[in-house]
């Protein structure tokens, strides 16, 4: 799916953006939520006020988890098998919300990154979302 080069690129950028993974995250998920109406119930009982101390730490779990994955993307279905089963089980998040935030997660980085995020980041970082997605959506039933 991903070329040495596509997965060597992924990591650098989630290695980047570590240090504002709060800020990143948090975006990529107001904007889901202000884009996508539906994707807030999973949220109704939580603060999700711009910058809201929950916005940002969930999206800093979110960034972080992407950049944690991206270090061994042979193995995504066995290091994201808790988050999985989570989502799946627990949470009952619909496999279509993973690529709404995918897809925010995507204008967020082209939005912060700039001139940075060229045409073959972008290719690269969609096949790797789209992998994530994948992954994440894949128990539910």
């Amino acid at each position: 799916m991903l070329s040495k080069k596509e997965k060597e690129l992924i990591v650098e950028i989630w290695t980047g953006l570590t240090p504002v993974a709060d800020t990143i995250g948090a975006e990529a998920l107001l904007r889901m939520l202000t884009s996508f109406p539906g994707t807030k119930t999973y949220f109704a009982h939580l603060d999700i006020t711009p910058r809201s101390a929950y916005l940002l730490a969930h999206g800093r779990k979110i960034v972080l988890a992407l950049a944690d994955a991206s270090k061994d993307m042979g193995n995504l279905m066995t290091n994201l098998g808790p988050l999985q089963t989570y989502h799946a089980y627990q949470l009952r998040i619909h496999p279509t919300n993973f690529k709404l935030l995918s897809y925010c997660m995507l204008v967020t980085l082209a939005c912060y990154m700039g001139r940075k995020f060229t045409p073959v980041s972008h290719a690269a970082m969609d096949k790797y979302l789209s992998a994530i997605s994948a992954v994440l959506g894949e128990k539910f039933r």
